[in-house]
């Protein structure tokens, strides 16, 4: 799996963890209202009924908002509203029962991919209209119906529309943010490919060079002095079978690596994800002990990406060891980590102790090292070190001469 699957699918994007938000906010604080307002407004359980269909239709219009997807249910929703608000102006005396359609309309007209001005002006025409028709069944003072049967709903209704218009932008910076995040995740993917193909450029290319001119000099030398042929043919051949453990090295990721390399990708690779990191040097680190814990770093950094849904990232930096600690771990057992199961048994082989352990939420990799280790690593020649082959290439380019 590459980071920026694991970025894809244990990031959870950040429009759904707001949206989740507002509902466990305001969806009791809805139904609260209206409830009560039904409760203020009906005379009879049937009225009840009727308004609480609106409260109820104003409900599953918000719930659909939080999920994304209300313009699937705006229509039945107003019609649902429109036409309670309507029954309570005419047969109710239901002032307030204007709550279902404006949740419904303030939270269904910004999200229209178009026309939404005029969606908004026809709502706050309707709601105005429906409760001046409370003029024709009253002799009462006109100026407190209006207040209460018109200005106050059409206004509230506006006011409300116009407030969420914002909130909608809001929502659309946040998508875009997202998707700076995941081309950055992208971008360094990207990033270790290149690095990876220079590797392999500094590996393959200098030594196919080498090896063309030794066997251009083995082909000029075949008749002329057959062991002296032989000889580069030799030497060819140990170039070739050198570079082949040396990409085999560089695919399985047992080359040398660098540390401070390796935490300056695994940074990245954090910081792409939405993850904050800290890091701590108490000390330098050993120069011997830096390749082993810069692997140990490179595998923790793919579980993390893969297996855990973390915020933060700490790592502290001794001289001869490093620690890990992650947050986002799920209660449930992790599966099997082969690869820090691996390494637990090459760092042990190095006298040193690999510690994982998983407690309250929190995963810790620890890995230290006998200061000052000095045990020889077959793997401490550095394999874009082009010395040797530099001195071969000038030895055949001067017989070639």
């Amino acid at each position: 799996m590459s980071p920026t699957q694991a970025v894809s699918q244990d990031t959870e994007p950040a429009r759904g963890r707001l949206r989740r938000l507002n509902l466990a906010l305001f969806l009791p604080v809805l139904a609260t209202v209206g409830v009560l307002l039904v409760a203020q407004d009906a005379r009879s359980w049937w009225e009840a009924l009727v308004m609480g269909a609106g409260v109820v239709a104003a409900l599953v219009a918000f719930v659909r908002w939080a999920a994304g997807d209300i313009l699937r249910v705006a229509l039945p929703c107003l019609v649902v509203t429109a036409a309670v608000w309507l029954f309570s102006v005419l047969a109710a005396d239901g002032n307030m029962a204007f709550y279902g359609i404006l949740i419904v309309a303030s939270h269904a007209v910004p999200q229209l991919p178009r026309h939404r001005v005029a969606a908004a002006l026809g709502v706050i025409g309707y709601v105005a209209a429906a409760g001046a028709t409370r003029l024709l069944i009253t002799h009462g003072d006109v100026s407190a119906v209006l207040i209460e049967y018109v200005i106050i709903p059409a206004g509230a209704t506006a006011i409300l529309i116009g407030l969420m218009v914002p909130n909608k932008r809001f929502y659309g910076l946040v998508a875009e943010l997202e998707e700076a995040r995941e081309r950055e995740a992208e971008l360094a993917v990207i990033r270790e490919r290149v690095r990876f193909a220079g590797d392999l450029h500094d590996i393959q290319g200098h030594t196919l060079h080498v090896v063309k001119l030794k066997i251009a000099l083995a082909r000029k030398l075949v008749r002329t002095d057959a062991e002296r042929a032989d000889q580069e043919l030799r030497e060819v051949h140990a170039l070739v079978s050198d570079t082949i453990n040396q990409t085999k090295e560089l695919a399985y990721g047992r080359r040398r690596l660098n540390l401070s390399a390796e935490l300056e990708n695994a940074k990245n690779l954090f910081e792409a994800a939405g993850i904050h990191v800290r890091v701590d040097r108490e000390a330098e680190v050993d120069a011997r002990a830096g390749e082993l814990l810069g692997q140990v770093l490179r595998e923790t950094t793919t579980n993390i990406l893969r297996h855990a849904q973390a915020r933060e990232v700490r790592v502290t930096l001794s001289e001869s060891g490093i620690a890990i600690v992650n947050d986002g771990v799920p209660d449930t057992p992790l599966p099997a980590l082969r690869g820090l199961a691996a390494l637990g048994e090459r760092v042990a082989a190095s006298g040193g102790e690999l510690t994982v352990e998983q407690k309250d939420g929190r995963f810790l990799t620890a890995a230290t090292l006998p200061h000052g280790r000095s045990d020889p690593d077959p793997r401490d020649a550095d394999p874009r070190d082009t010395a040797p082959r530099d001195a071969a290439l000038r030895r055949v380019e001067g017989r070639l001469t």
